[in-house]
């Protein structure tokens, strides 16, 4: 894959990185619409060449906090800093360091992708040789050279979130906010970004992932920051959450209400059509489980073994499973 980042991007990442100041802190972040309140005192650190994934279902509070980072809203209360400069008052200035692709495309339709990336381009203050070189080398990486002729409605929705988040990186900003870069997006697509995440951040950019995608998460081994309902949850690097919190569990659902468990000692629960036992081995307990549920077995739908993992770390920090944009509530 093409190197995004330049020597003098790099140097000045590992030069950030020397002072012992974090390249992001988000301080105390409070943000409420009206009566509700989408962030409530919000903390996160990230460092110069760190993944950090906000993880948490729709309405979260992701999409909130990436935009009051970028300097797109403005908090309530607490603080954002950028090298240790309070970004408060400072947006124009925190806009040349910080790249930002929304979850909402953010492209002109009737535009080519060329043309579209020339423009944002020149909003960054890149004209003439430079910008040709840059957008060569977003293209490369994102791989979509064969597309800059094309217009932009004659993309599909994969192909457009690549130019999106090329647009974010042109100016090769020393932190990244990617929000849900793949929703809805190809495997190509998710290849290349993925791809690029870790290139990145090998190369010292800073980068702010927001997803509702367990696997990508735990492909880019980022330090996992579980967000809901305005709070952090936990945060940690997946192998040391899922060494806290992460259960195997083994999952049963019927055709109507889930019955009892019927094994001595065991810890379970029911939700609706749904019965979750928790054990360390999944698959021999199914097959208890479904011994000892007699006539019940005939009503059986689905099993399924959860096995450890930043699924089970959610289970068992709330108490239900998490399916990306949507949740089943366990009691």
């Amino acid at each position: 894959m093409m190197s995004m980042i330049t020597t003098g991007s790099a140097v000045e990442a590992r030069r950030h990185t020397s002072n012992d100041l974090p390249l992001l802190e988000i301080e105390a972040l409070e943000k409420r619409y009206g009566g509700r309140e989408a962030l409530r005192g919000v903390d996160i650190v990230l460092e110069p060449g760190q993944v950090v994934a906000l993880l948490g279902p729709n309405g979260a509070g992701k999409t909130t906090l990436m935009s009051i980072v970028a300097s797109v809203r403005r908090a309530d209360a607490g603080r954002v800093r950028l090298d240790g400069v309070d970004l408060t008052n400072r947006h124009a200035e925190s806009r040349q360091h910080i790249g930002y692709a929304p979850q909402e495309l953010a492209l002109y339709p009737n535009l080519t992708a060329l043309q579209n990336l020339v423009f944002f381009g020149e909003l960054c203050g890149l004209r003439g040789r430079e910008l040709r070189r840059r957008i060569e080398l977003v293209a490369g990486a994102l791989r979509f050279e064969h597309l800059l002729a094309r217009p932009l409605q004659r993309l599909s929705t994969g192909e457009k979130k690549r130019i999106h988040a090329a647009a974010a990186l042109l100016h090769q900003p020393r932190l990244l906010l990617l929000d849900e870069p793949t929703t809805g997006a190809d495997i190509e697509t998710r290849a290349a970004i993925l791809e690029l995440v870790t290139t990145l951040a090998a190369e010292g950019t800073g980068i702010l992932y927001a997803t509702h995608y367990l696997f990508e998460v735990e492909e880019l081994n980022a330090r996992v920051v579980f967000i809901e309902e305005g709070m952090v949850l936990a945060e940690g690097h997946v192998v040391d959450l899922v060494r806290e919190h992460g259960a195997s569990a083994v999952e049963l659902t019927f055709d109507g209400s889930a019955p009892d468990c019927g094994l001595e000692g065991a810890r379970w629960q029911v939700n609706g059509s749904v019965l979750t036992v928790f054990c360390a081995e999944p698959a021999s307990v199914a097959a208890e489980v479904i011994a000892s549920i007699d006539d019940e077995a005939s009503r059986l739908l689905q099993v399924e073994l959860i096995r450890p993992g930043l699924d089970s770390v959610y289970l068992a920090l709330r108490g239900r499973r998490f399916e990306g944009g949507s949740e089943r509530s366990l009691p």
